[in-house]
Formats: structure tokens, sequence, C-alpha cells
């Protein structure tokens, strides 16, 4: 049945996500402006000798996603990490991310997941940039970060069979989504995921995740001082419960005082 039917009656919603045109067709250049300035003593830059990295365009159901690409430049296929960004979209820091990957060895590829709803790379409010994140559909998120997958096992370059997701913040949350949506996961690991408020468009928290939807290696790190604005309480159950079922789930928990980011600050 076609899109429009089932608006039609009323099967989905008119604001389906696959109705709406991309508002980015390429990626943010440097770091995310909300970030800015960045001390030089505290960016970590890692260098494309050895590698294949760049920019490239992965094919969806309605458009393509920009994404950027890192693997090793010679042999292959590489076991495959999917790059779940945070907040600021797939800026300068995401991409290093990918470099630092696939220097270890990994494809690691990362799909701007906010393509469609704006450039929040480009945003310096934070205010702003928490309603783009609202404004996107965990169906979108999900479908899209299945496109990344075909699209990374097409180029004969990653062993999808050996599948791992990896989010930070926003995409944290996204990686304990994405765990219960493809079973071919061999992995996953979340820093500090965070809840959001329900809605139509983000109709489930990881807490909600019934626990045969986690069986996979979960690792989920936070900072001790996480506690103070993230609802973790549900997630380390689950991670308690997937250990006890010998699933190698864990939740490492760093003495730092604020969240547990990295690489910039």
């Amino acid at each position: 049945m076609e899109l429009a039917e089932l608006e039609l009656q009323g099967l989905v919603p008119r604001s389906r996500w696959s109705r709406r045109g991309f508002v980015m067709t390429s990626l943010a250049t440097g770091f995310a402006l909300s970030v800015q300035p960045i001390a030089a003593q505290t960016v970590i830059t890692t260098d494309t000798t050895g590698l294949d990295a760049g920019e490239v365009k992965v094919p969806a159901k309605d458009g393509e996603v920009p994404a950027y690409r890192a693997m090793p430049d010679k042999g292959g296929p590489f076991p495959t990490v999917v790059v779940a960004h945070e907040a600021w979209g797939v800026h300068e820091h995401i991409k290093d991310l990918c470099r630092r990957l696939a220097k270890a060895g990994y494809y690691a590829i990362a799909p701007e997941l906010f393509a469609r709803q704006g450039n929040a790379a480009a945003l310096t409010n934070m205010d702003d940039i928490r309603k783009l994140m609202g404004s996107v559909p965990d169906a979108q998120v999900m479908s899209d970060l299945d496109a990344t997958v075909a699209y990374a096992k097409a180029s004969g370059k990653a062993d999808t069979t050996k599948l791992a997701v990896t989010g930070f913040c926003w995409g944290g949350r996204v990686t304990w989504l994405y765990v219960a949506h493809n079973p071919g996961l061999k992995a996953a690991v979340a820093w500090y995921g965070v809840d959001r408020q329900p809605s139509e468009l983000t109709p489930k928290n990881p807490a909600d995740l019934a626990a045969d939807e986690l069986r996979k290696p979960e690792v989920a790190v936070r900072s001790r001082g996480d506690a103070d604005w993230i609802a973790v309480r549900g997630r380390d159950r689950k991670l308690r419960d997937g250990a006890r079922r010998g699933d190698a789930s864990q939740l490492l928990s760093r003495p730092w005082a604020s969240p547990a980011r990295h690489g910039v600050a």
C-alpha cells in the first residue's frame, strides 16, 4: 500500500517523516558553532594517513543521507561500526571518531541523522538545537541507520556480520533503540544516552524496552555526574539483567564530575 493511501486511511500520521525533503545535502565543515571556541590543547586530531576517509551519500527511501565514512585504505572487508552523533550532528568531532575507529581497523560510518530537519552544527542556541532534536522521528532514525548498514554492506568493504553501533548523548539513546531494532547487531556502546519526553515521534525510551529486546552485548558509559541530569536507573537495571543472563552487558561509571564526554573537552 502506498504511503499516500495509508495517510488517507488514517493508518499513519500526515506528518510522516518520509514526506519531508532534505535540509542538508552535505555535511557541516569544522566544529559545531555552539561548542566553539575550542581550546587547541583539548582537540584530538586524527590524520587520514593509511585511511580512505571522506563524505559519502547513503541512499534512503526518500533521497540521500550525507554521511562520513572512514576505513583502512588497504584490505577488507572490515568489522563495521555505525556511529550515531550527538546533538550537533556530524561535525568535526564525529568525523574524527570515525577516523580513530578506522585506524583501529574498522569500517566506521556516521550518517547525518538530522538531514531532513536542519543543520544543528550551524545553530548557536541550545534551545534551538533541542527543538531540532525533538522534531526527528525515531522511525526515521531507525530507517536511516538500516540504510547506512545496507550501504556499507553493498560497498564490499564492510563486514556487516560483525556489526556494532555506538552513539553519544542523543545518539546514546539512539544506540539503545537500534539494539532493539536490529537483530543483526553483535555489540553496542551507548555513551550517556538521554531519555526524551515520549511523543508521537519518540514513543519509547531505553528504559521502556523489554528485556528480551536488549539481548546484545551492550556497554553503557556515563560519568558519576550524569546521574544528576540523566535518568539512568532504568537502563542500569536493564544492563544488570543482561549481565545476569550472560549477555556480557555492563555499565561503566567513570569518576568524572561532568557528563562522560570525550575527545573535544
